[in-house]
């Protein structure tokens, strides 16, 4: 039976275009929904708008049934329109007409909002673990080669020597950034929209402030047209934080698919983590990082899908939202599992020493000349003009190396300090885990 149901049945055409993939993305809420039921009937108990006992049936029946809604086999039942027309089908089943009183003082729309806002948090919390994850891969592996140095590129040309330090800790501080970024959405996140009904409130006398603490919000979202304003536009942030991280890993695969080239072989990966061709017997293609590359691509057009959806509608609930989770929830998932490749292939890179001493870098240090020139008296243009026109004559000899300290370069990369900013940027994002809420919850 739909929520919404009257005397009328509604067309099965009109039903079944209406639905769409929804029951592909639903069964995914159904533990926040879970949750935020719980919640709910807590506080309907409170302020006396259904028994105490009947609280306690609904919160019973619903912890009972939240391992059921986390096994990946866990589908809607046919003739479900959706996961809260399933949870609550399943509590009229259970305890009867108390199971109908769960919708009191709340809409479909505060409903969905709360479960898709606990689904948030629980999988930016996840994405949080992954992202550590790879920092800590990347700096282990730039402190163990600290001191080997490669070739550093503009515009695909041989420029300055750089090393394996100053790279890998170049990705981690971008997933520092990428977590800062991350502090921001999850504090658009972590409202709680429920109590604002259809986007107008509850002539119900409902506490808004009990269910915040009861579903681990850290706030209220206290507009109740605000909370319908965020429709939309709350899954376009956090598609934007997934474009953040997205846009280092497809970076740093780029690097790797090149330095890992027999031009460059800078680096190098186990048999078991490259691929074979079919006619090519030498070849070892880098067929992880391409499709952690072309994922994270799409990934970084997920705001753009997303905004496209909800660019010019009004205030108030549209349909038009139902479509955002086919957008969000995969690029979610995706971008995970990522994070996870990406830390199995650099936990298996093999670095090549002495890169440097090829030939064609025989002029990566000419920085190096015209600094020792402007060092000994010389203006960095006239110095500067010296070492071309050695290099142009054939008559300049490079040093093969230069003392580089301040922080930030070969001689100092500040891997130390890179670690210090992302505690920081970890200790700032504090997300209660679903796990520990409904602990609380089943023991109020």
């Amino acid at each position: 039976m739909k929520l919404w149901e009257k005397d009328k049945k509604t067309s099965e055409e009109v039903l079944k275009f209406t639905i769409g993939n929804d029951p592909l993305f639903d069964k995914l809420l159904a533990p926040y929904d879970i949750i935020a039921s719980m919640a709910h009937a807590r506080m309907l108990g409170k302020v006396g708008l259904i028994s105490q006992a009947e609280a306690d049936d609904l919160v019973r029946e619903l912890l009972d049934y939240y391992p059921e809604t986390c096994k990946d086999s866990f589908q809607l039942h046919p003739g479900d329109e959706d996961i809260h027309s399933h949870i609550e089908n399943y509590l009229v089943e259970k305890v009867g007409d108390t199971g109908k009183k769960i919708h009191t003082a709340r809409s479909r729309n505060d409903q969905v909002l709360v479960a898709m806002q606990l689904f948030l948090k629980e999988e930016i919390r996840q994405l949080v673990e992954e992202v550590i994850g790879l920092f800590e891969v990347l700096m282990d592996r730039a402190e163990q080669h600290k001191d080997m140095l490669i070739p550093g590129y503009t515009h695909t040309q041989v420029a300055m020597p750089s090393s394996i330090a100053l790279w890998l800790g170049a990705y981690g501080e971008a997933l520092v950034s990428d977590l800062k970024l991350m502090q921001g959405i999850l504090s658009f996140i972590d409202q709680n929209p429920l109590g604002s009904a259809a986007g107008f409130g509850s002539s119900f006398p409902v506490d808004r402030e009990m269910t915040t603490r009861l579903a681990g919000f850290r706030d209220v979202l206290v507009s109740p047209v605000s909370a319908q304003l965020n429709r939309g536009k709350l899954e376009s942030v956090c598609g934007f934080g997934l474009s953040a991280i997205a846009t280092s890993l497809s970076k740093l695969a780029s690097d790797m698919i090149l330095y890992m080239s027999q031009d460059m072989n800078f680096i190098s990966f186990p048999e078991e983590l490259t691929t074979g061709s079919s006619i090519m017997p030498h070849k070892k293609n880098p067929d992880v990082l391409e499709l952690i590359r072309a994922h994270c691509n799409r990934i970084m057009q997920i705001p753009a899908a997303l905004n496209g959806i909800g660019a010019n509608l009004i205030s108030g609930y549209h349909r038009d939202f139902q479509l955002t989770k086919e957008i969000l929830f995969p690029g979610i998932s995706q971008l995970k599992q990522c994070l996870s490749m990406m830390k199995l292939m650099v936990s298996a890179m093999e670095v090549r020493s002495a890169i440097l001493e090829d030939e064609k870098y025989k002029y990566i240090f000419s920085v190096e000349r015209v600094n020792e020139k402007v060092m000994n008296g010389s203006s960095f243009r006239d110095a500067y003009r010296e070492v071309a026109e050695e290099i142009s004559s054939g008559s300049y000899r490079g040093q093969g190396g230069a003392d580089y300290t301040h922080l930030g370069s070969i001689g100092n990369p500040g891997l130390d300090q890179i670690r210090r900013k992302m505690k920081i940027a970890q200790a700032a994002i504090q997300i209660k885990a679903a796990a520990e809420i409904l602990k609380d919850l089943s023991g109020q």
